[in-house]
């Protein structure tokens, strides 16, 4: 049995493991200590950035990161960033249930939609992304900033 609930300060360690597994698997470069801890803080404050765990037999075995932000057609947005399951605990439903328990936080609080973008190549959570949400076509565009000097 899956539960979906908000990360604990017992789940620090696991949450650091999967998001570090979630970073890799889009081979981005090693994230510095100081922005796991300032995620870790903001999920735990709750209200900026917010963060859910799903849980099987009492382990973490999936995250989601997401926030939400004024769009200028409709009520808030929520922006689902991140989602990772477990390799041992892919297939069970654990993405699919930690993206409902998103869109219910959402639903909640008012916001018109749920959104996300995934890499093109990643045919495994396309499959589920396609039964659960409507591709609109739309292509990502980003330009990286360098921190001020």
């Amino acid at each position: 049995m899956i539960t979906i609930g908000r990360l604990t300060p017992d789940d620090r360690t696991a949450w650091r493991e999967l998001f570090a597994g979630y970073n890799a698997f889009y081979g981005r470069p090693e994230v510095p200590e100081a922005l796991f801890d300032r995620a870790w803080t903001e999920f735990q404050a709750d209200t900026r950035m917010h963060a859910l765990g799903a849980k099987a037999d009492g382990k973490l075995v999936g995250i989601t990161h997401f926030l939400v932000h004024p769009s200028t057609t409709a009520a808030d947005v929520c922006y689902l960033q991140d989602l990772f399951t477990a390799p041992e605990a892919r297939g069970k439903g654990v993405a699919r249930a930690l993206i409902a328990a998103v869109a219910d936080w959402a639903r909640e609080r008012e916001c018109s939609r749920v959104y996300w973008s995934t890499h093109e190549t990643n045919a495994t959570a396309r499959a589920l992304y396609d039964k659960v949400a409507d591709n609109r076509g739309f292509i990502l565009y980003q330009i990286a900033l360098q921190p001020p000097r």
